[in-house]
């Protein structure tokens, strides 16, 4: 009980590895495909803070540089209505003022685009421009109205105040703008390393799962090549049991054709020419037993014939080369094929293990021609080096494919099987002439 417990136990179907295969298969796409999603995310946001802030930062800083040179050109302008040799009134600068002014009005509405407060920098930016513009307009409308002196006076005291603070804010704000751009490029630098972290550690989960997606298919592969193995191995041995079994119930078929029917048809040409001899000469009885005899020996010559095709009992007595020319001339008869049979070196040496497989590829091959080949001419060659046997069978007929669809025929598995038996190798090739070359070598 214990023993087919074991048995039980040991044919027990592993189970297979693909649904392991595809469950890891599935992480790994699924890992990937939310990593994919993850990253395209963090790249999204890093193209808004771009376009947010460091984009935004950038044009600000633009627009406040071009403020600082409208500052700048204004404080030479004013520099320039101070100077004492100019024959102009200050009314002069009106129109270079108004231009400047609507640049840098320009500018100014440029700076606070797109921002929801302006802050408080920027609110008193704008007080401060708003003030320097109102203080301008008072000063030409003294210049136009003739008081020069009192003019020249609030250019200097006051004008040239309110340009200094509003360049200073502007100065103040390019600052911030720079502060702020430097932030946003921490940022951005920030999300870069975060991105590339992300991207390690990712690869490394990746690794780690692919390398256990492959240790288990390496175990798996193991372990379906060791079931293949063992399966192989087993059936070489019921191949084995087969052709032993087939072999012994041909040798006992054989010896009780040729012992017991044998000798019963023996025994009765014996009896039925005894009974003719002493018959007259001119007895009908007497023709009638003689055609007994002659149909007795007919029977009995068959008989021996089917004993040694089903077991040649001569492979023992006289060796494989003597068997092999025996068959050859009687499958010639049997099967009407035209044999040119060949040997080479002491094919009689091979031993009688190794001998009676090169007979049955022999029968297998030979049997194949009759029934396949559509041709009665066949070659037949044995040689024997010393240490490897080889037996080829050629035709020249239609041939046949063996890399083709479907399966083999049950004839050449069986002959596959005999040369795995013997430790040889079974090729079957199209000769140069067309047709089927059946070679057979056994190391021995």
């Amino acid at each position: 009980m214990g023993s087919t417990k074991g048995e039980v136990r040991s044919t027990r179907r592993q189970p297979s590895p693909t649904p392991g295969l595809v469950i890891g298969l599935v992480l790994t796409l699924a890992a990937v495909a939310g990593y994919s999603v993850y990253l395209s995310r963090q790249v999204a946001g890093l193209e808004v803070l771009q376009r947010d802030l460091v984009d935004r930062t950038r044009r600000d800083s633009l627009a406040l540089l071009r403020i600082q040179n409208n500052l700048n050109q204004l404080g030479l302008a004013m520099r320039d209505m101070l100077e004492g040799h100019q024959p102009y009134p200050l009314s002069a600068w009106r129109a270079q003022f108004d231009r400047i002014r609507t640049d840098l009005d320009d500018a100014l509405a440029r700076s606070n685009e797109g921002r929801a407060t302006m802050g408080s920098e920027r609110e008193h930016l704008t007080f401060l421009l708003t003030d320097l513009w109102a203080a301008a307009d008072r000063t030409f409308a003294l210049s136009e109205a003739g008081a020069e002196a009192e003019a020249r006076a609030q250019v200097e005291l006051s004008l040239t105040a309110r340009q200094a603070s509003a360049g200073t804010a502007v100065a103040r704000l390019l600052f911030e703008n720079n502060a702020e751009e430097a932030e946003a490029a921490a940022q951005v630098q920030a999300i870069y390393a975060n991105v590339q972290r992300e991207v390690w550690w990712f690869l490394g989960a990746l690794l780690l799962v692919l390398a256990a997606t492959g240790s288990y298919a390496i175990r798996a592969n193991r372990r379906v090549f060791a079931e293949l193995a063992a399966l192989s191995e087993r059936r070489r041995e019921l191949a084995q049991q087969l052709i032993a079994t087939r072999e012994s119930t041909l040798r006992h078929l054989a010896r009780e054709l040729h012992d017991d029917l044998g000798q019963v048809l023996t025994a009765i040409g014996a009896m039925v020419g005894r009974t003719v001899r002493q018959l007259p000469e001119d007895s009908a009885a007497r023709a009638d037993l003689r055609e007994v005899v002659e149909v007795a020996q007919g029977a009995l010559t068959n008989v021996r014939t089917l004993a040694q095709t089903l077991h040649p009992s001569i492979l023992e007595e006289l060796g494989l080369d003597s068997t092999i020319a025996w068959y050859v001339e009687t499958a010639g008869r049997q099967l009407g094929l035209q044999i040119d049979y060949e040997r080479a070196g002491n094919v009689d040496a091979v031993e009688s293990g190794v001998a009676i497989h090169i007979y049955r590829v022999l029968q297998e091959a030979l049997s194949n021609v009759a029934r396949h080949a559509g041709t009665r001419d066949v070659q037949v060659r044995l040689r024997h080096d010393g240490r490897l046997i080889t037996l080829e069978i050629e035709d020249h007929g239609t041939g046949f494919r063996t890399d083709g669809p479907g399966r083999p025929g049950l004839g050449v598995v069986t002959m596959r099987e005999r040369a795995e038996l013997v430790g040889g190798r079974l090729e079957i090739e199209v000769p140069p002439g067309g047709g089927t070359l059946v070679r057979l070598s056994v190391s021995q």
